[in-house]
């Protein structure tokens, strides 16, 4: 084994391709971005496999293994092997290093080959040794990718039964009635708070768009607090447990947008982009959450998609406009209690797939330091 820098094992290869000019194209080489295939080309620009590293943004020194006739966009890197050197055994090695410690920059954080290329390696030069380890780990590893498959295929066997459930049992039924939400519940604008009034403490938390998934929201993804706030704040835009919040702008090409979720804390304020439902007494909140995740709510929703070319967005009129079919108050009760107990199970097999795939990862860091 010898100690090397990285620039003495690989080259770096630049990408000019931006997301917003290749999305929507239908070639036949595919163009990766951090999160995978984004579109597909009519060119490419590696005709072997190779390696990129994410260098800007989101999952910053992440490495991976790409195909060859393939492209990358610009926030991404193509790492190409010296001679004498396996594309996989570079891979491998680079996997083993923690890249994301050279990050420079705070709004859009980066990396630069010119500083991670100095880092030292240790490596053998020997090209069969470098295969040898190669069948190891890609043995290893497959193992590994194949228990992280297996709990990966139960929780999406869960997901199709909790989903085929879900339209089955709010189809609408003889016997049901219809009403527009707007007639049914309370519907309010979030507050459009200024970025000035936010603190890293206080008595009330904000609720931004980025807080709020499908049925969750993530109190702790970059909180915002408001210490005190006047009547009229509080009246437009303080929550109440049982809430449910729906947010109305996002990509049109995502749809990361139109999440439901019931509000289960107090002091929460609910910023602008957000509407808030308050349910009467015709229908139970807990049933509207679960409707509102149907193609029976949905199609309406983005019915009345409005906004930019990338950017839709959801009027609150269209909003209280929106039909919703209910049967009587004690068999929505029934619906969601047998929801209920299929959500606990896709939840269960959900926190049990991310401990398994966290294990997994953890695994395989140890088998490469092994290695490496």
């Amino acid at each position: 084994m010898r100690e090397l820098r990285i620039k003495d094992i690989c080259d770096k290869g630049s990408s000019n391709l931006k997301q917003k000019d290749v999305e929507g194209k239908n070639g036949l080489y595919p163009v990766y971005g951090a999160s995978g295939i984004i579109s597909h080309i009519d060119t490419y620009h590696q005709e072997d496999n190779y390696i990129a590293i994410v260098k800007d943004g989101s999952g910053i020194g992440r490495v991976t293994f790409m195909p060859a006739k393939s492209s990358v966009i610009g926030t991404m890197q193509y790492i190409l092997p010296k001679d004498g050197f396996n594309i996989n055994y570079i891979g491998y090695c680079l996997q083993s290093l923690d890249l994301s410690k050279y990050k420079q920059g705070a709004a859009i954080p980066h990396i630069y080959f010119r500083d991670y290329g100095e880092r030292i390696v240790k490596v053998t030069e020997d090209k069969n040794e470098q295969q040898s380890i190669v069948e190891y780990l890609d043995s290893a590893f497959a193992k590994i990718d194949a228990m992280k498959a297996n709990a990966e295929k139960a929780l999406n066997e869960a997901k199709a039964l909790f989903q085929a459930s879900l339209k089955e049992m709010l189809e609408p039924k003889e016997g049901w009635k219809e009403k527009k939400l707007g007639e049914m519940s309370e519907i309010q604008s979030g507050f459009a708070f200024k970025s000035t009034q936010f603190q890293k403490r206080g008595e009330f938390q904000v609720i931004r768009m980025g807080n709020v998934r499908p049925g969750i929201i993530r109190y702790n993804e970059s909180p915002v607090f408001i210490d005190s706030v006047d009547e009229n704040t509080i009246e437009k835009s303080l929550l109440k447990v049982g809430d449910m919040i729906i947010t109305q702008t996002g990509s049109r090409n995502k749809r990361d947008y139109g999440f439901t979720v019931l509000i289960d804390k107090e002091k929460l304020l609910l910023n602008q982009r957000i509407a808030r439902i308050r349910v009467g007494n015709t229908i139970t909140n807990k049933y509207l959450l679960y409707y509102s995740w149907t193609d029976y709510f949905r199609d309406q929703y983005f019915a009345n998609e409005g906004g930019t070319v990338g950017q839709g967005n959801v009027g609150i009129d269209a909003i209280r406009y929106a039909v919703i079919s209910y049967p009587s108050l004690s068999e929505q009760q029934s619906i969601v209690a047998t929801l209920d107990s299929l959500k606990s199970k896709v939840d269960r097999l959900q926190a049990n797939y991310d401990k398994i795939s966290q294990e997994c990862d953890a695994l395989k860091q140890a088998i490469l330091r092994q290695v490496f």
